[in-house]
């Protein structure tokens, strides 16, 4: 592994399938060069071991297996076994070594499961005040919880979010909070305040990377990940 200098942008690994999702992607590529980061794209298959990096973004996608958090299937929807199994890997790594990480949609969901936490298999009945249909639009309100960390970065106590999932966080995993909620009650950001950063949101903030406190939350990572990589010299 190559010696890195004192002065090169920090390295933040994003996740992704094996095949598609370009535009996620390179939208989390974008917001991490927007703050001066250096993205690292890794995909099922690659030797992530080999790579070094300071921070992390798992991003969204099909639903993850509920095998990984021993759970029956209750839907039939789309696994990606490989993806799982890199991005457990990952995130696991992730908190051992204290990297800051962000968990997006389905990165949010795996962070919840890794932690010991489960997922609703389906969101429809869970619903009463807020519609089933899928949008990158920010037609949906969040309430954040006042004092957390999501409510620091975003300088308010209720914002307009998208919804593109089907599946959502049911029982917390061990040491998250929940630090937001849309109006029918249902998870939509986790984080530690314990960790230097662990933020998952059940939304897609790359979509709304024109919303200032939307970018906020890729700010506040680079600048966790700049803080960890000078400490390492």
């Amino acid at each position: 592994m190559a010696e890195r200098g004192v002065n090169e942008p920090p390295i933040i690994a994003v996740t992704g399938p094996q095949r598609g999702a370009f535009g996620p992607r390179f939208l989390v590529a974008c917001a991490i060069r927007w703050y001066g980061g250096k993205p690292l794209q890794l995909r099922p298959g690659d030797t992530w071991q080999q790579h070094q990096y300071d921070g992390v973004v798992i991003t969204g996608g099909h639903d993850i297996d509920p095998v990984l958090y021993t759970a029956e299937p209750e839907a039939v929807p789309k696994y990606d076994p490989e993806r799982d199994a890199l991005e457990a890997a990952i995130i696991d790594d992730a908190l051992v070594h204290q990297l800051p990480l962000l968990g997006i949609c389905r990165g949010a969901q795996l962070l919840n499961a890794r932690r010991g936490g489960n997922l609703y298999q389906e969101l429809r009945s869970q619903r009463r005040r807020t519609s089933n249909r899928r949008t990158v639009l920010p037609l949906k309100t969040l309430d954040i919880v006042p004092g957390s960390r999501l409510a620091d970065l975003f300088g308010t106590e209720r914002a307009q979010i998208n919804s593109l999932h089907n599946q959502a966080i049911n029982q917390l995993g061990q040491q998250l909070q929940v630090s937001g909620r849309d109006l029918d009650g249902i998870i939509q950001a986790i984080e530690d305040p314990e960790h230097p950063f662990l933020i998952g949101v059940q939304w897609h903030p790359e979509f709304l990377l024109l919303v200032r406190r939307q970018r906020r939350l890729f700010q506040a990572l680079i600048e966790a990940a700049s803080k960890r990589s000078r400490s390492s010299f």
